[in-house]
């Protein structure tokens, strides 16, 4: 769409489909104003959204701090993600780079607190453009986002973080196996929590999403490190000095 200080913002054109679902379910969810109903829905999605980005600024901003260059941030149906050149092999770094996402919502939340109450349950469910109303809204929407960005599943936010603490006594590999892992088993059990219990089909289909990047991201790695190896292998084999002559 354009640049932020550098950083490419993309849409995937499957976005354009969240907000024709969202217009479609203010329009027939609120029939005594089906306007207003589709108006609401669609501004939530992009205050939703408009968070979201914030909250990949966050990991971008800090990532150059580091050195790490950001390839663009891509907005999806399901959520944002910064693609970086690269991840940090120092943990702390990487720690940083992951939490800054989370602080960006929770310093958000800190911000809009100032000017209005904690919002309750009546609030949320409010079809109203006031705003005291839209702020709390964004109260809540900065909460669930940083909340749920540290739920340890990689290649979450929180299962970054886990990583990164892991690999501060394990090798990266290692550390990425165990942190995929843990993310597929609890992504596993989320899913089938939305599918059986709450009764989400689309947060199934978000974990199951969480379950396919984690073991994506665990192959990328081992890909990687086997490549590495090779090579250093190869450069010790060649460039290593000749033996000696034999002595007469």
């Amino acid at each position: 769409m354009f640049r932020i200080v550098g950083i490419r913002l993309e849409m995937h054109f499957t976005f354009l489909l969240l907000l024709g679902y969202a217009a479609w379910e203010g329009w027939s969810g609120v029939p005594e104003a089906p306007w207003l109903g589709m108006a609401w829905f669609v501004m939530y999605v992009l205050l939703a959204f408009g968070c979201v980005v914030l909250h990949e600024f966050g990991h971008a901003l800090t990532a150059r701090r580091f050195g790490v260059r950001t390839r663009r941030i891509l907005l999806t149906p399901i959520g944002g993600m910064a693609e970086f050149e690269s991840i940090p092999r120092k943990p702390l770094q990487e720690i940083a780079i992951a939490f800054a996402g989370p602080a960006v919502n929770f310093v958000l939340v800190g911000l809009i607190l100032l000017f209005v109450d904690f919002p309750g349950p009546h609030d949320l469910l409010m079809l109203s453009f006031a705003p005291s109303a839209i702020f709390k809204q964004l109260v809540a929407i900065n909460l669930v986002l940083g909340c749920f960005n540290l739920v340890p599943v990689f290649p979450m936010d929180g299962g970054r973080v886990l990583r990164a603490a892991l690999a501060l006594r394990l090798s990266y590999l290692r550390a990425t196996q165990i942190a995929s892992w843990v993310g597929k088993t609890l992504a596993v059990l989320a899913a089938l929590a939305m599918l059986f219990v709450v009764g989400n089909p689309m947060g199934a289909v978000l974990f199951a999403f969480i379950f396919y990047a984690a073991d994506r991201e665990y192959k990328m790695v081992r890909q990687r490190e086997t490549e590495a190896e090779f090579w250093r292998q190869w450069m010790e084999r060649f460039q290593a000095p000749p033996p000696p002559p034999p002595s007469a």
